[in-house]
């Protein structure tokens, strides 16, 4: 069975989601969209579709599937009017800027009962099986999230009102795979050191600690005043085991000593195929994160990023 997608946002990440659909098969990308035109023709060029004029002329191409791939400040309407046109969806993390946005969003979907999924690529890593397995029947005690890097170019991500923060628009990856592997979040208390560039509101590093409603406590600090990418994973300590786990590597170390493991899987294509795969009639994969769950995630993000920006104690929205 082939289907027919179409796409939304024709920037760096919706042009590495169209070069991946593109390459299936049993996908045919039947037009794109955004808001800036031009940037659009140059994607829909190298890929070999067509342009939309706007969205309701890219919904009126007879498709199966749409993949939304837009800065988090443009998720909201857009997602409601393609649910409006009863098409199941993917969507780029995170679901919104906000919270209220991203629940709004999630409301409709579950409503209208369609199939959705996210932008959680780390899910599809075979590493998080190999890091589940040496975590199970183990007592998780601790965990340490980290995202240091730099500030992304783009002038929107550096608003906290268009990007979410650090936390909610790049450390949500690290926080979903502390939910796979150490469990749901309670509560968290934190602090931010404020931004000291011009024109970025954005705080320039945070620290959060966090209850977990095991008994577990945890860490997440990120910062983006580096020269480039330092520390992006996590790591989970349980009796007699700790697992460090990146988008690249898996370190698992017990009393027998260290074993490292590589990922066989690219994320990135596994993400859009395991959504195609459903769109087509298949069963939804284990990696699959829908708008259901990944609200889960964004409401714990969204808690680490309240808990450093006014230093008190925020409850995680369940």
């Amino acid at each position: 069975m082939s289907i027919r997608v179409g796409l939304v946002g024709a920037g760096g990440v919706g042009a590495r989601h169209a070069r991946v659909l593109a390459s299936f098969a049993d996908v045919e990308l039947a037009g794109i969209w955004d808001a800036a035109p031009a940037t659009a023709t140059a994607l829909a060029a190298d890929v070999g579709t067509s342009v939309a004029p706007d969205l309701a002329g890219l919904l009126g191409r007879r498709l199966d599937a749409v993949w939304l791939c837009v800065p988090p400040f443009a998720h909201g309407d857009l997602e409601l009017t393609v649910v409006r046109a009863g098409l199941p969806f993917f969507v780029e993390k995170p679901l919104a800027a906000d919270l209220a946005g991203a629940e709004r969003v999630a409301a409709a979907v579950a409503a209208a009962g369609l199939p959705t999924a996210t932008g959680y690529h780390w899910r599809h890593l075979d590493t998080v099986d190999r890091a589940r397995a040496a975590l199970a029947g183990r007592t998780v005690r601790l965990v340490d999230a980290r995202w240091w890097g730099t500030t992304p170019p783009p002038a929107w991500w550096s608003r906290a009102d268009r990007s979410g923060g650090q936390v909610v628009e790049q450390a949500t990856h690290v926080l979903d795979l502390l939910r796979v592997l150490a469990g749901e979040v309670d509560e968290v208390v934190g602090g931010a050191a404020p931004s000291t560039r011009e024109g970025r509101d954005v705080p320039d590093a945070t620290a959060a600690v966090l209850r977990l409603a095991s008994g577990a406590v945890g860490t997440v600090s990120t910062s983006c005043v580096l020269p480039a990418p330092t520390a992006a994973g996590l790591e989970v300590v349980a009796d007699g085991t700790s697992v460090h786990l990146t988008e690249t590597a898996l370190r698992v170390r017990t009393r027998d000593g260290d074993e490292d493991t590589a990922p066989t899987v690219d994320p990135r294509t596994a993400v859009d195929r395991a959504f195609v795969d459903v769109v087509t009639g298949g069963p939804a994969p284990p990696g699959l994160v829908d708008v259901a769950e990944a609200l889960a995630t964004h409401r714990l993000a969204w808690a680490v990023a309240e808990a450093g920006r006014t230093g008190t104690t925020v409850r995680v929205g369940r």
